[in-house]
């Protein structure tokens, strides 16, 4: 079974749609979202619409710290930026929208997989993964072999070997990377809706659960659309221009 990991959306519906139909294309049968389904993009519904639309037929998704903002008022930590984009998304929403997002859980999956956003060690402080020491630390919060997570907005893989040895490593978008039984692994798929290691494509991953086989994907959407949509809405020019530079 493949499973369509898919993060950071951020309200950007051009790019949201270019990831889910080249997730359909790659025979993705499951969803799994980690979270910000809102913020910084400007179109909030129906990101969220599409979201809830895959969590009634079965797919799995888990709160973000925007959506969580939205949902109870911008965290004190959130740039002005953030926090402009915050209050402009909750006025878009519905009341059904706000109770989606308000209903969502921190963590989710089952067995050998765990769902979240920021991490597994403490879920609601939305605490950054960047770099081994993190990775280490979430990966020895659960017993899952597989965590996959959002948050930072740049594809990585981290594992953990039996013998406490630890690795990461940067993936190659379209390379199928078999993920050893014998280690557990951390999965950050990178945004989709707004990719912040230079390049402007969307991410996501596939992950085949038969094989334990994690692919990355980069996918062209139209930056342009996008871009002048968060214009046209009024939010910070600034959130449109980085779309373009994937920063």
């Amino acid at each position: 079974m493949k499973i369509a990991l898919i993060t950071d959306l951020h309200a950007n519906r051009e790019a949201v749609e270019a990831v889910l139909g080249h997730a359909a294309s790659r025979g993705a049968i499951r969803h799994a979202f980690l979270g910000d389904f809102v913020g910084y993009g400007a179109d909030p519904g129906w990101v969220v619409d599409r979201v809830r639309e895959f969590v009634s037929q079965g797919a799995a998704a888990v709160l973000g710290n925007h959506d969580q903002a939205v949902v109870q008022g911008p965290l004190p930590s959130m740039i002005p930026e953030a926090r402009q984009v915050v209050e402009w998304t909750r006025a878009q929403l519905s009341g059904s929208q706000l109770d989606f997002l308000a209903s969502l859980p921190m963590t989710a999956g089952g067995g050998d997989r765990l769902y979240v956003h920021a991490n597994a060690y403490a879920p609601g402080e939305w605490g950054y993964v960047t770099g081994r020491m993190e990775a280490v630390r979430s990966l020895q919060a659960t017993n899952a072999r597989f965590t996959f997570c959002g948050h930072m907005h740049e594809p990585r893989l981290y594992h953990l070997t039996g013998t406490g040895k630890s690795g990461d490593f940067v993936p190659m978008a379209g390379t199928p990377i078999p993920l050893s039984m014998q280690r557990r692994w951390l999965v950050i798929p990178g945004s989709a809706g707004q990719p912040r290691d230079g390049n402007p494509a969307a991410c996501y991953a596939l992950f085949e659960t038969d094989s334990a086989t994690l692919t990355f994907h980069r996918v062209p959407y139209d930056v342009a659309a996008a871009s002048a949509k968060i214009r046209s809405a009024g939010l910070p020019p600034r959130l449109a221009d980085r779309l373009h530079h994937g920063e």
